[in-house]
């Protein structure tokens, strides 16, 4: 059961794809009976979805795969440099996007101390808290950034920056140190965390994270998580040059 099961969520190269029975069974070689029984059964556990459209992933399988198909290419392009500031720092790793107010974690990389970090691929963050979220918040126009933070800023440590007139002094220092957002306690009382965001030719697509223990340096660790931000960016935006890169909607 498992492996036929397999074999038709292989059909779903994207979010976006809508197959019907005939084209599953066909693809597949499983009786239609057969591949309309297990189809139901994975719609039953929201593994897929069914509408007018045809089949397509559901909710589980878009959480499970760390979102949607449309960051494949921003997980794919950070990929190699999350495994090297891995190897370089021995810390924990994030990947992540802006969904509305919040963060979702695209990528999680471990060491030791990734057990003690609550996070996971599929989950999300406040943004106003977090080194990711506090990154890419900065090169977005202030405005939206109201929009997006609003209301919604508890105060989750006595670290937190709780209100909006303190959240744009804060991205106003991210950007003077080139885009480099420190948090320390902030969402977590026992870790720390040094992130850049990953610059389109407008606005970010992303951001890296390096995390730490509460207590320990981040000097050593913030040129890494710069740079590799930056080399993400180039590669996704190569026909980009690095002023407008740069450029701030404050500037």
């Amino acid at each position: 059961m498992v492996e036929r099961m397999t074999l038709i969520l292989d059909l779903f190269t994207t979010r976006r794809t809508r197959l019907g029975l005939e084209d599953i069974a066909g693809a597949t070689g499983l009786p239609r009976s057969t591949a309309h029984r297990i189809l139901d059964q994975l719609v039953g556990l929201d593994w897929v979805e069914h509408g007018s459209a045809g089949y397509g992933l559901g909710r589980r399988s878009l959480v499970l795969g760390g979102g949607s198909a449309e960051h494949a290419d921003l997980r794919s392009a950070a990929s190699p440099y999350l495994h090297e500031l891995l190897l370089a720092t021995g810390a924990v790793i994030h990947l992540g996007v802006l969904d509305g107010g919040r963060v979702s974690y695209l990528d999680k990389l471990g060491g030791r101390f990734a057990t003690s970090v609550p996070s996971r691929v599929g989950g999300s963050a406040p943004a106003h808290c977090t080194g990711l979220g506090k990154a890419m918040l900065a090169w977005i126009e202030p405005e939206r950034v109201d929009t997006l933070v609003g209301d919604g800023m508890p105060a989750h440590t006595g670290a937190t920056i709780a209100r909006l007139d303190a959240l744009h002094r804060e991205l106003g220092r991210i950007r003077a140190r080139d885009g480099l957002a420190l948090e320390r306690g902030e969402c977590f009382p026992h870790i720390a965390c040094v992130a850049a965001a990953v610059r389109g030719p407008r606005e970010p697509v992303g951001a890296i994270s390096i995390v730490v223990s509460a207590d320990a340096a981040l000097e050593r660790v913030a040129p890494l998580v710069l740079g590799a931000a930056r080399r993400v960016s180039e590669d996704l935006f190569p026909d980009v040059d690095d002023r407008r890169r740069r450029l701030s909607v404050v500037d």
